[in-house]
Parts: C-alpha cells; structure tokens; sequence
C-alpha cells in the first residue's frame, strides 16, 4: 500500500486504538496522557479512552491533564509507539501502517526502541509455543463439599474476620442463558460461616445450581461490598477463559506464583487467589499491575474485570450445571509476594552462562582492539577526573577531535572512529564553537569533521537509568568508537557517597557499552581540599567505586610553577607571538636568524625592530599580550590507574587555554604537585613527629612515676593510722597542696573530698 503521512494528533490517536488501557500500570496510564498533551490533543480524548479499563474513576483524567502542562518530563508519541510494541503491535512512524503482530526481521530504525519480536523478553518465563498441557488434578470421588469450602475459608480468612458472598443470581434481560451474581450477604465472619456448614450437609443458603455461588477474595469490614470496605488488601483473583484449563493449571504451577488456593470454576477457567498482601489500596494497585503484566508476558490472558480487591470469584463446595466448583489445591507456589517477586526478577536476569576455562584455552578470544592505544580498548570505560577549571571539557574535545581524527591525546595514539559527544553542561552555541576554536588551534586540513556527533542536553538532561536507553536507542546504528559523557554529575542517580547506588549508576555505562560496543568516556571532579599527596585513584568525589569501576582512570593534577620555570613559559610565548606577528610582515624574516636567536625572546625582539624599522610600533603591544597570555598558562600532570595496560610514566602539560600541550622540554619534571611537599620537607614533618612522640612517651612515663610516688605515701599514711589530708601528703612528696590536687585529679585510684584524700569508691 502507498505510504499515508499523518498529523502526529492523528498518529497518536492510531496509536492509542492499539493499547490496551487495562492492561497498563498506574505510571504508564499516565504516560499516555502526558504523551497525548505533547501532541495537542484533549483531556476528553484521554478520558473516553480510560473508560474501558474498570478502574476508570470520573474527573480523574481532567486532573491530572492540568498538571501535564509545563510539567517538561519529555514524554512524546514515541512513548505511546513504545507500549503499543510492548502489547505486540508493529508500528511504523509517518507511514499510518500498524500491525497486531510484530514482525520479528524489523530492523530499528533511530526512533525505534530495543526489544520487540517473539524472543523472550524481560520476565518472560515460559515459550508459548511450548506450553504443554498439564491434567488438573480432578474432584475427589469422595468429595465432601461443605469440607471443601471450610479448608477455603481457613486458608484464606482469619479468626473474627467478615466474609462477602453471594448464592444469589439473576439472568439479564438480553442473555437469559447468561446468570450474573446479586450483592449478597457481607455480615458473617469466618467462624459464622463454618458453624453454619459443620451443622449439616447443606451449603450456606440454596443457590441456583445452573449458576453456582461466589465468594469474595478479600475480608471486609461487614458494612459493605465496594472496594471502600474491603479491611486487608491481602488477595488478587487471576482467571482466564481464552486457554485450555491444562495450559492455565501448566502456567500457573511454572511462574511459581505465591497461590492461596486454587478453585476449578466448574466451567473454562481455574480461579487462583494470589498473595499481594499489599499494606496500602495504591500498592495494591502497583502489585496487581506487576502480576497481571507477569502473567500476560507468559501467554496467561487474564479477565481486565478482575483487579479490584473486592472481586467475586468461585465458591469452592458448589456445583454449577451439574459440574462440581472444587478446591484443586492450598498455598502453591512461592512462600508470599516478596520472594515470588525476587524469584521472577532473578530468573530473567540476561547473565551469562558460565563456561569452562578448557574450552577456549587453546583458542582464546581475541581481545578488543585498541581505542587509545596503550590506555584504552574499545568497548570499555574511561573516566577523566580534575579539579574545577582544569580544563577538562576542552580535554575532552581534544579526544574527540584525536579519535575522528586518528590523532594524538595527551600523548596517546588514538585509532580513529566515529564519537558521540554528550554535552550536559554547555549550552549549544559555546559546544558548537568550542570544537571550531580546537580545530583551528590545531590548524588540521581537510578535517573528517562528520566523525563526530554532538548530542546538546543541558536543561534536558535525565538520570543515567533513564538516559542510557534512549542513548542506546538513538546510537544503536552510528558504529562510535566512543561515546563521551560530560559531566557525569549531571547524570548521577542518588548518592555519590553511597556505593552501592553508584555501582548501580555505573552499571548504566555498561548497558551503554555493551549494547554499543562502545567506549564510554566520563568525566568527574575531584574532591574538595588539596590532592597533591593523595593516589590518583582516591581523588575523585563520592565513592571510591568511581575509581574501581573504569577500565582506564586518567587523573589531572596541577602543579605548581616555581619562578624559573615561569619565565621559561614567557620566553616562548614571546618568541611564538613574534614569530606569528613578522610572518605577516615578512614570510622570510625567521630565515635571517640563527637558531638560538629564535630561543631568545630578548633577541627576537632586537631583530624585529630593525627588521621592522620606523614599523614596529605594534610590537610593545603584542609583547605586552603574549606575557598577559604565559600569565594564564597552567601546568597539570596525567597519572593513570590502568586494568588493561602496564602503567605509563606521569606526563606533564601545559593548559594553555583553549588546548593542552605536552611538555616537550622537560620544564616541569621537578614541578611540585599542588599541596604536596618537597622530600626535605616531609622528612623533617616526620622528624618532628619522632620528636614529639618521644615527648609524650617521656611525658607518660614522668606521670606513671609520679602516681606510684603519691600512691607508695598515700599507703604508708594509712598504716599508721592518720588521716590523710591533702596538705600533709602534698609535704610528704615535696608539692604545695594545689599541685598535689591537680596530680590527684588526674590519679587513676584517688581522690579528694572535703581536703581529705581517699581512695575512689
């Protein structure tokens, strides 16, 4: 068929045919609405959509419309073309082609999501090709009804709790075939309800038998049926009508769901009351969602009318239309919800096998080949850390630049590729031209400037979680070398203090680079204080999983530049800018000079002069500008922890803005790391802490003598039976008495009360 271009309000809305709003957790239901705002169309449009889901509530849907608007959560029409995959519809954008069955060849185009086709997804447990059909345990021939429905109500229902059930039905009046259930009874409590079936043989009340009865899953207040009464949210009914009753008894036993009891209907489907025990009617509503999205990913089709936990289901100890309504089975499955939910998150968990070391020993894979060589491989993690204004942003261009380019990185050969560039921090204009302003200043001709992609997000930004696969979406077909996050602390999800939620935020980066085969490249801050005596890898802020996680951390330290060594700098600048300024004067003129004269900043000045004559007016200026420059140059030295490689020797640069240059001469070997100290000065801090632990060893040792010295008197005194007071013991050892009571103050077993000495009780 020929291609239809609609109106994204016209998508949307063939979009929105597609989902099923029943079938939709609280979060995604309003992730429709807000992608329906996006678009420009109405709350009605929402809310006449929302009607066919029971959980529908009036008003609800104007509500919420009122706080989409501005709310900036980037939620579009690419979200409602995500969960309408999801329900197993092909989709494609633009073209007014929507399918109900995926086709499993799609190949993703940019906009695409991951995922899709009949491969098992995330909680998919079991193949619905290779359902097989499992014998439901059948009704005992020596079925005892009333003891049937009495086990029911002791597995489920607690002492003193109030039951609702009905064993009435009407027929309505278009489907007099069809038997429907009335309110019922919503008084009785458990222990009502067994006095009345040990009394005799006969149920509850009479009942219709072409209908059956119906008992409800949850306990009530006594007071009423709707969900309002309902007192403990501690069951949720799943049923369905659409596979064979062996196909429901196989699934049911497979996903190990934490099964109360388990009643045949008497009819197509088995009704099973799943523990939720959900402390709230809202996580009630989260865990109902997560069950039924379980059960649906597993090919068991649930009745939409059964999420409200004041639903009927079947009461076991009844026949209907000569067929019995039996209890098959009691507590199956997992234990409660918290360990069946952690069962089926494990049981999906994409790891990968495990495999045995001999089995590729004599043919070992080959190793991913190099993206910085001697630093980093493709497909791994990088992580470049500084203090503020080290320049790292313009570092990071450089890298870009190197790798489209096939070029050098602070010393390091780079294969070239293609680079994504996230930008979190600069606004689009700076970003643009900071990579004109490096191109330039590397003066590179014939630039292969289409190997490089910026992705411009500041304002836009998300946390890593949520940012990754939409990266992964939009770069899945690009082929980068490398992807290039800058900073992360704009991504950070939780803590950085905490390790465990940053080894959380750091496992994003290996989706990304896994999902890519991609380098990933970051870049972090330092913590606050000086780092001069620190290890590279204990510098950075947050947790120290920052410095473990990456494959390669390159660390940059400033140093700083002694008085020599500045004049050094200014030289050259001076020398450069002279050189740059008589070339457009003269292109020969550095042809009339010796070699050591163009070293000299001092000599490049006397012979631009002559050279210049009556001309050289603007020379003091751009002299004046060049030392103004060499003022502003700062120095820096790259250490490295590497996983892959031997460690590098630390490399010295020069950030002279917008671009570092390596120290070619040599200038900064001896350069001190800012708040570290030179190794004369450490060894004298550590003589002067032999000193003082001398002194306070000496200190204790004339405390101890002096305690014995009081203690040794104090002893003498009390053979002789005098009391003791502090003036005569202050005599006895050769102290005034307000020196002996701050010796005793501090004595471990006397003291003084009312001037008299004693010993502590």
């Amino acid at each position: 068929m020929d291609n239809i271009i609609l109106t994204k309000k016209e998508e949307a809305l063939k979009l929105l045919d597609l989902i099923d709003p029943s079938s939709l957790d609280y979060e995604n239901w309003l992730n429709v609405g807000m992608a329906l705002e996006s678009v420009g169309l109405q709350a009605s449009d929402w809310d006449t959509w929302s009607q066919s889901d029971n959980r529908y509530e009036k008003g609800e849907c104007n509500r919420k419309w009122k706080s989409f608007r501005g709310s900036g959560k980037g939620v579009s029409i690419s979200t409602l073309a995500m969960i309408a995959k999801e329900q197993g519809h092909n989709v494609n954008f633009g073209t007014g082609e929507y399918f109900d069955k995926v086709n499993d060849d799609e190949d993703l185009d940019m906009n695409g999501e991951i995922g899709g086709g009949s491969s098992k997804g995330e909680h998919q447990i079991i193949d619905q090709n290779w359902i097989r059909e499992t014998p439901v345990p059948p009704c005992s021939e020596n079925w005892k009804p009333n003891s049937d429905l009495i086990n029911f109500l002791l597995t489920l229902f607690r002492q003193g709790e109030y039951v609702a059930y009905t064993m009435e039905s009407f027929s309505p009046e278009d489907s007099p075939d069809k038997f429907l259930p009335k309110t019922g009874i919503f008084g009785h409590t458990r222990e009502d309800m067994i006095d009345i079936l040990r009394s005799s043989n006969d149920p509850l009340s009479p009942y219709n038998p072409e209908a059956g009865a119906w008992i409800r899953v949850n306990p009530f207040d006594g007071c009423g049926v709707n969900d309002s009464n309902v007192k403990d949210f501690r069951y949720a009914l799943i049923e369905s009508d659409e596979i064979s009753i062996e196909k429901q008894y196989t699934i049911l036993k497979e996903l190990e769901l934490p099964i109360a009891t388990l009643v045949h209907s008497g009819g197509k489907s088995l009704h099973a009351l799943v523990k939720i025990d959900a402390p709230t009617y809202e996580e009630y509503r989260k865990r109902v969602d997560f069950l039924y999205s379980i059960c649906r990913k597993n090919s068991f089709s649930i009745d939409k009318q059964n999420r409200n936990p004041s639903r009927l289901s079947r009461m076991p100890g009844i026949t209907r239309k000569g067929k019995p309504q039996y209890l098959i089975d009691t507590n199956m499955g997992k234990e409660n919800w918290e360990e069946w939910k952690e069962w089926i998150e494990d049981i999906n968990d994409d790891l990968p096998e495990m495999e045995s070391l001999a089995d590729t020993w004599d043919n070992p894979p080959e190793l991913a080949p190099e993206l910085i060589y001697g630093l980093l491989r493709v497909g791994h993690k990088m992580l470049v850390a500084g203090p503020s204004k080290a320049g790292k942003s313009w570092s990071l261009i450089q890298l870009c630049i190197a790798i489209a380019e096939g070029g050098v990185w602070n010393g390091f050969k780079c294969a070239q590729g293609k680079v994504l560039y996230v930008n979190l921090e600069l606004d689009r204009p700076s970003c643009l031209n900071r990579f004109k302003v490096v191109y330039d200043k590397f003066q590179i001709t014939n630039p292969n400037i289409s190997n490089i992609d910026i992705w411009n997000l500041r304002g836009k930004s998300a946390p890593m979680d949520k940012l990754a696969p939409k990266l992964i979406r939009r770069a899945l077909k690009k082929r980068y070398s490398a992807i290039i996050i800058d900073p992360i602390y704009k991504v950070i999800t939780g803590d950085e203090n905490s390790a465990d939620q940053m080894a959380h935020f750091c496992n994003q980066f290996d989706k990304v680079c896994t999902e890519l085969k991609a380098s990933v490249i970051c870049c972090h801050h330092h913590s606050k204080g000086t780092q001069g005596d620190k290890k590279s890898a204990d510098r950075s802020s947050g947790s120290g999983v920052f410095s473990r996680d990456p494959d390669a951390l390159i660390d940059l330290l400033p140093l700083t530049i002694n008085e020599p060594t500045k004049e050094m700098i200014e030289n050259e600048v001076i020398c450069s800018s002279i050189k740059e300024y008589m070339r457009t004067v003269d292109p020969n003129w550095e042809n009339t000079l010796t070699g050591d004269e163009q070293l000299v900043a001092n000599f490049m000045r006397m012979n631009a002069e002559t050279a210049l004559g009556g001309d050289s007016a603007k020379l003091p200026t751009i002299i004046n500008q060049a030392i103004q420059r060499a003022e502003c140059i700062s120095a820096w030295r790259i250490e490295g922890t590497l996983r892959e490689f031997p460690s590098f020797k630390p490399r010295n640069m020069f950030f002279n803005y917008p671009v570092h240059r390596p120290d070619t001469k040599g200038m900064l070997d001896d350069a001190l790391a800012e708040g570290s100290q030179p190794a004369w000065k450490k060894q004298t801090e550590e003589e002067k802490e032999a000193k003082e632990k001398d002194k306070k060893e000496k200190k204790d040792k004339e405390t101890d003598d002096r305690n014995k010295l009081i203690s040794n008197e104090f002893r003498a005194c009390q053979e002789s039976g005098e009391v003791i007071t502090s003036a005569t013991l202050a005599e006895l050892i050769g102290v005034s008495d307000k020196t002996l009571r701050r010796y005793i103050k501090n004595h471990p077993t006397l003291t003084i009360e009312k001037s008299i000495v004693k010993e502590k009780a």
